[in-house]
């Protein structure tokens, strides 16, 4: 299983990016996915999840209003749209894959990693 997180980088408060995480070697429908994120000297925080259907989606509430997580079976893609940046998201970005149809928000629950994308917002 490979999860490849892509998108990540330097950008103004008040920006925009769009990360995407490409999973290979899995049953992608079968599979919530989630992103979550760790900033310097801090523990991995849930940010966003959406269920195998699309149907359930979840959001921390620091990133409610102003992220939005979509999946595209086709493409076996999960992206997270980041609008109105804010300093405190700068953090590395890690998307996960958890078996089964209950939308997880803790990071014990999932099952695989990506290596994560370094998001970065300067004041």
């Amino acid at each position: 299983v490979q999860l490849q997180a892509s998108g990540g980088g330097l950008v103004q408060a008040g920006g925009s990016l769009r990360l995407s995480c490409a999973a290979s070697g899995l049953s992608f429908s079968r599979y919530t996915m989630g992103w979550f994120r760790q900033a310097p000297g801090k523990e991995r925080e849930f940010v966003a999840a959406i269920a195998w259907t699309g149907s359930s989606i979840y959001y921390a509430d620091s990133v409610k209003g102003r992220f939005t997580i979509s999946r595209d079976s086709a493409k076996n893609t999960v992206y997270l749209q980041m609008n109105s940046l804010k300093p405190e998201d700068t953090a590395v970005y890690y998307c996960a894959a958890d078996y089964g149809i209950v939308v997880d928000t803790t990071a014990e629950d999932y099952d695989y990693w990506g290596q994560g994308t370094l998001v970065t917002v300067s004041s």
